[in-house]
């Protein structure tokens, strides 16, 4: 990154403030399509396991873990959707900037979320389709998959090209 002579960093692009901010949002709208797809998917199914003949003899800790989960969901769709509606409600007010920095942190929120629902989905799943003692070894081995993928990569990613240049 090179100094815009401005007292700003410059990333090579040459863009106003405006500008980063509408490609920014551009690319923040696509990754949350991409999630929110998952999401959405992941939490009907949610929805419907109670209507089904398998939940009523699940024992109470697989019926509390369905609980959490589905609020883990919920709070998941939330956090998703919210970056469209903090967008829609204040376009035009010409804050874009911080709408992107705001969307972001609710996607990050969202992903973070996402992570626990998935956590509990495979532990449940897992749980009635095994009655194992290893399914909280499974379950702990996603987890640190997930983690890697979603974070450990990107961070040392991040890092890694911070200290080249």
């Amino acid at each position: 990154m090179e100094s815009s002579g401005r007292g700003q960093i410059s990333d090579g692009r040459h863009e106003s403030a405006e500008e980063r901010a509408d490609r920014r949002w551009n690319e923040l709208l696509q990754e949350v399509r991409v999630i929110q797809t998952g999401v959405q998917i992941l939490f009907g199914f949610l929805l419907t396991v109670v209507f089904t003949p398998r939940f009523a003899p699940l024992s109470q800790t697989d019926k509390t873990i369905y609980v959490v989960t589905v609020l883990l969901g919920a709070a998941t769709t939330g956090a998703l959707i919210g970056p469209v509606t903090l967008h829609r409600l204040v376009t035009g007010r010409r804050i874009k900037p911080e709408t992107v920095l705001w969307a972001a942190r609710l996607t990050l929120a969202g992903t973070l979320l996402l992570l626990a629902t998935v956590t509990l989905v495979l532990l449940l799943v897992l749980r009635v389709a095994m009655h194992n003692s290893a399914v909280p070894w499974l379950v702990m081995g996603l987890v640190a998959w997930f983690l890697l993928c979603w974070f450990a990569l990107p961070t040392w990613a991040r890092h890694r090209n911070s200290r080249e240049k």
